[in-house]
């Protein structure tokens, strides 16, 4: 039997207002749990359920709209707006030749300018807000402001557990190209029988630092992978986020830490109306960070130093069904 389990619930509160031992003990957790799984659930995150719910309703009101009326607003994979179902192919990242994903997503990302002309043409185009829901922006912009927050917290807890100081990864976040993505997964009844080795999203790794993923439990929902346990349904609780990090922020860590391996499984065909939705905040870093493994004792592998934005670009092209 595990001591601890493989992905455990991390409290906020007792982080932020605990002694220098409780601290010290939940940054122990932390870095065992990101060097196995690379997975958290976080409670005491301070975002309203309330808040959570009603940005999935209104994004649900235009994901049930006619194709004819939502392809205006049709996006690239990494752009603003809606991708249609048969976008992205994630399991293209790891070299998986899947079916495209099952999915419909509308996506967001930082749109306050850069000082440079060639980032903000690559980085920070304007949002695109459908017209047809206009209670989704502001619903979304709330719901970033509390993300922007939290990662700022998370990435100090990260900072500490790795041995380093709380401002190691932060500093390095301050103007973001963050992105957000709301996931619609439909059932069968939608989208029809998925093909063989079609998932609602293929096996993949992110491609960042910092993943905080509001879910819905359903038979066709969250695993992830580890080593000891192979493909595993993630563990849920209601009141919580699901953390993991991202290749980048493996990287940095001269993989201490694992990119945390996942897929979301295809919609049960013995459940036909199955439908979840997750909120997806992507954290990044500031556009020309220079991303360079930690060296041994902390680190094991030294990577290459990399720039955080052409690595994000070229993983990001890398799912985009041509």
């Amino acid at each position: 039997m595990r001591s601890t389990p493989l992905v455990p619930t991390i409290d906020l509160h007792p982080w932020r207002e605990g002694d220098d031992e409780t601290r010290a003990d939940i940054a122990r957790t932390v870095d065992r749990a990101l060097q196995t799984a690379g997975f958290l659930l976080v409670t005491g995150h301070g975002v309203d359920a309330g808040l959570r719910a009603r940005v999935r309703a209104a994004a649900r009101e235009f994901f049930l709209l006619p194709t004819a009326v939502k392809e205006p607003y049709a996006a690239r994979v990494g752009g603003r707006g809606w991708l249609a179902q048969g976008a992205e192919a994630n399991g293209y990242a790891e070299g998986t030749e899947t079916p495209p994903d099952l999915k419909e997503s509308l996506t967001f990302a930082n749109d306050v300018p850069y000082a440079d002309a060639a980032v903000d043409a690559e980085w920070c185009a304007p949002n695109v807000w459908p017209q047809e829901v206009p209670e989704l922006r502001e619903l979304c912009e709330e719901y970033l402001g509390r993300m922007a927050a939290l990662e700022e917290e998370l990435l100090s807890l990260l900072g500490e557990a790795l041995g380093l100081e709380p401002d190691f990864f932060s500093r390095h976040m301050a103007h973001p190209t963050y992105g957000f993505n709301i996931n619609w997964y439909p059932g069968t009844d939608v989208v029809g029988p998925p093909s063989p080795g079609q998932f609602r999203i293929g096996p993949h790794t992110d491609f960042g630092t910092v993943t905080v993923l509001d879910r819905q439990a359903g038979k066709g929902g969250l695993q992830i992978w580890t080593d000891t346990d192979g493909w595993t349904d993630a563990p849920y609780d209601p009141a919580a986020l699901t953390v993991n990090i991202g290749d980048l922020l493996a990287r940095w860590t001269g993989d201490r830490w694992r990119s945390g391996r996942h897929r979301v499984l295809p919609p049960p065909s013995d459940l036909p109306a199955e439908e979840l939705m997750s909120l997806v905040y992507f954290g990044e870093c500031t556009p020309g960070t220079r991303v360079e493994s930690v060296p041994a004792p902390v680190g094991r592998v030294a990577y290459e130093p990399v720039d955080s934005h052409v690595y994000l670009r070229a993983k990001l092209d890398s799912i985009t069904v041509k």
